[in-house]
């Protein structure tokens, strides 16, 4: 394999940081600055921060973010198989069908241990 079949890459990716580069530097040369008390203040939903940032958070909200995640994966890998349903045959139904059923499990033990509970 020859190198100068790879110019065209490292030409893209030097091009690309160049341009990069150049926007940013142009922003922060053309750019207004002009700072003041409420630009530098700590904005936190509309209104002043409480506490510590490094306070402790319910672990439901962990919980709910891994369902999510969970979930949204679901997604991702139903898409492809949908498309691919008339080729993949019975082997590939029942795959699927394993996938979403230990993903049923999943959903069941967070629901049971009370995950979804916000009281």
């Amino acid at each position: 394999m020859n190198l100068q079949q790879y110019f065209p890459v490292l030409l893209f990716i030097i091009v690309a940081t160049l341009i990069g580069a150049a926007l940013l530097v142009a922003g922060r040369v053309l750019g207004p600055h002009r700072p003041d008390p409420e630009k530098l203040s700590v904005y936190e939903c509309g209104f002043d921060t409480f506490g510590d940032s490094r306070m402790k958070f319910d672990i439901r909200y962990y919980l709910v973010a891994i369902l999510f995640i969970m979930f949204d994966l679901e997604i991702a890998f139903l898409f492809p198989w949908a498309i691919a349903n008339g080729e993949v045959g019975m082997v590939g139904f029942w795959t699927v069908a394993i996938f979403l059923g230990i993903l049923t499990v999943g959903f069941i033990y967070e629901w049971r241990r009370g995950a979804l509970d916000w009281e």
